[in-house]
C-alpha cells in the first residue's frame, strides 16, 4: 500500500495520524492586527493545527477599473473595491512576522494563500512553511509553476475544477510536494453541492497524495464525513463572532464550533478503528447477561 504523507512545518500528515485542522482566518481579522493575533491564540486553544491567512498584491492583481469600482455595502471597508481590499491587507512584513511569532508561541503552524507571484515572493521571504493555492488558482499554470520553484510544499484547492484541471495542476507542480483539497467554491456551501464522494475518487487517482477537504459550511457534519471518506487535511473558515462585519463570517466556525470540530474529528479517527473484528473486554459483562446456556431446565440466561 502507498504511504501518503505530507509535511507542514515538521508535522507529518498521513492516513494513520490525527486530522490536520486548518483554521482559515483569511481576512476575518478586518485589517486589525490585534484581532488577527487574538484569532491565532483562540484557534490554537481550540485545537487547530494551523492558521491560514490570505495575501494579495492588489495593485498588480486587479485591473485599474476593478480597483476604482464603487464598493458600498454593509461589508465594505472602503468606498471603492481597491480601498476595501487595501483596508484588509497586511502589507508590512513586520506585521506578518508578528503573526508568525504569535503562531509559534501558541503552538500552531501558520501559512497563507498566495494569490499571485508577488505575494508568493513576499511570503517566501518570511519563510512560510507551505503555500496554499485557492480554487481560482487551480487553472493558473503560471502561478503554480512559479510557486513550485520556491522550495516549499503546496496545498491546492479544487473548487469549480474538473479532474482534468486537477491533473494539469499536479503535472505543473511536478516534483513539488503537494496535497489536494476537495472543495466546492460556494459561499456558503449547501450540502447538496458538497459531493464528498469526490474524496475517495481523488484518493484512488492519486494514491501517493494526501487528500483533504476545504469546507465553506457553517457546521461541522460535512467535515466529519469527509474525514471518514479519507480527507486528512480539514480546512474551515474561522471567526470570533459570526456577527462581525465581512462576507466570510456567516459561514465560519466560531470558537466553540472549532473546538467541537477538532474533538469530534479525533473521536471519528478512533471510532473508525482498524477493520479487524474482535471482542473487547468491555463487552464481556454485557454478553454474559445476554448469552443463553444449557441448564437442567433448558436454555437459560444465568448472568
Amino acid at each position: 500500500m502507498p504511504i501518503r504523507e505530507f509535511v507542514i512545518d515538521g508535522r507529518a500528515i498521513n492516513d494513520s495520524g490525527p486530522a490536520y485542522v486548518v483554521a482559515e482566518i483569511g481576512h476575518n481579522h478586518g485589517g486589525d492586527l490585534k484581532r488577527a493575533l487574538d484569532l491565532i491564540r483562540t484557534a490554537a486553544h481550540c485545537g487547530a493545527s494551523a492558521v491560514k491567512f490570505q495575501k494579495r498584491a492588489n495593485a498588480t492583481l486587479y485591473t485599474v477599473a476593478r480597483l476604482a469600482a464603487p464598493y458600498e455595502n454593509e461589508n465594505s471597508y472602503g468606498p471603492t473595491y481597491g480601498a476595501h481590499r487595501a483596508a484588509l491587507e497586511f502589507d508590512d512584513p513586520a506585521q506578518w512576522r508578528e503573526l508568525a511569532a504569535c503562531a509559534t508561541a501558541a503552538g500552531v503552524a501558520w501559512f497563507s494563500t498566495a494569490f499571485d507571484e508577488t505575494s508568493a515572493d513576499f511570503l517566501a521571504a518570511l519563510d512560510v512553511p507551505v503555500f496554499k493555492i485557492h480554487s481560482g488558482g487551480l487553472t493558473d499554470r503560471a502561478l503554480l509553476a512559479y510557486v513550485a520553484t520556491l522550495g516549499k510544499p503546496v496545498i491546492i484547492s479544487t473548487g469549480g475544477g474538473s479532474y482534468s484541471d486537477i491533473a494539469r495542476a499536479v503535472e505543473t507542480l511536478g516534483d513539488c510536494p503537494h496535497a489536494i483539497l476537495h472543495c466546492t467554491a460556494a459561499y456558503p456551501l449547501q450540502p447538496i453541492e458538497a459531493n464528498l464522494n469526490v474524496i475517495p475518487e481523488l484518493r484512488r487517482r492519486y494514491p501517493d497524495t494526501v487528500i483533504g477537504w476545504s469546507s465553506h459550511s457553517p457546521g461541522i457534519a460535512l467535515s466529519l464525513v469527509a474525514y471518514t471518506l479519507g480527507a486528512r487535511i480539514i480546512e474551515h473558515h474561522f471567526t470570533g463572532n459570526r456577527a462581525w462585519k465581512g462576507t466570510d463570517h456567516a459561514f465560519s466556525l466560531e470558537p466553540k464550533g472549532l473546538q467541537t470540530l477538532t474533538e469530534d474529528l479525533e473521536k471519528t479517527r478512533l471510532a473508525l478503528g482498524d477493520g479487524v473484528k474482535r471482542t473487547y473486554a468491555s463487552e464481556l459483562g454485557p454478553l454474559a447477561k445476554m448469552h443463553r446456556i444449557q441448564t437442567p431446565e433448558g436454555l437459560r440466561i444465568t448472568g
